[in-house]
């Protein structure tokens, strides 16, 4: 095989295994009743702020009833989440208005008793989750090249030799 063809097959893989791994977390968050928080950022107020983890990004920000609040992972680069002045935002996810209805579907469905089968098929959530750097103005799929980029440039140690860690609120 040809290095060309490696590095395509090399990339196919992590690509898949990072749609599973979203996909699982995805899926165990909404099996989740727990309503723990996580951080979202009101994209015209410029804030960050805590909300359910079973909301679905974009929702209702801070300061109208406009839906511009999305989900931000929010990073310790020194290792301690308790640390809240070092902490910084890796980046930025919403779902397309299509997933978001998906989403929104299969809740009814649930809440009523019906069968949720089918609702979210393979590989619909990492396809329709975009996300961005909160300098960024364009938003781009998770799967795309630029967006893998995004989810995965934050998680380099630092000088001390210490990663990152995900905070929550």
């Amino acid at each position: 095989m040809n290095k060309s063809k490696t590095i395509q097959i090399g990339l196919a893989v992590v690509l898949l295994a990072g749609a599973g791994m979203l996909t699982v977390r995805f899926l165990r968050n909404e099996r989740d009743a727990s309503e723990g928080q996580v951080y979202y950022y009101d994209l015209s107020e410029q804030k960050l702020f805590a909300a359910p983890r079973n909301a679905v990004p974009p929702i209702r920000g801070l300061n109208d009833d406009e839906a511009d609040a999305v989900r931000a992972v929010v990073v310790s680069p020194t290792g301690n989440p308790r640390e809240k002045k070092n902490i910084r935002i890796a980046y930025l996810e919403k779902y397309t208005p299509e997933l978001k209805a998906k989403i929104e579907a299969l809740r009814r469905a649930e809440a009523a008793g019906q069968s949720t089968i089918g609702i979210i098929g393979h590989g619909m959530v990492p396809q329709n989750t975009l996300v961005r750097r909160v300098t960024d103005d364009q938003w781009v799929p998770l799967t795309s090249p630029a967006g893998e980029r995004i989810v995965s440039e934050w998680n380099v140690p630092g000088p001390d030799g210490r990663y990152p860690v995900v905070c929550a609120p």
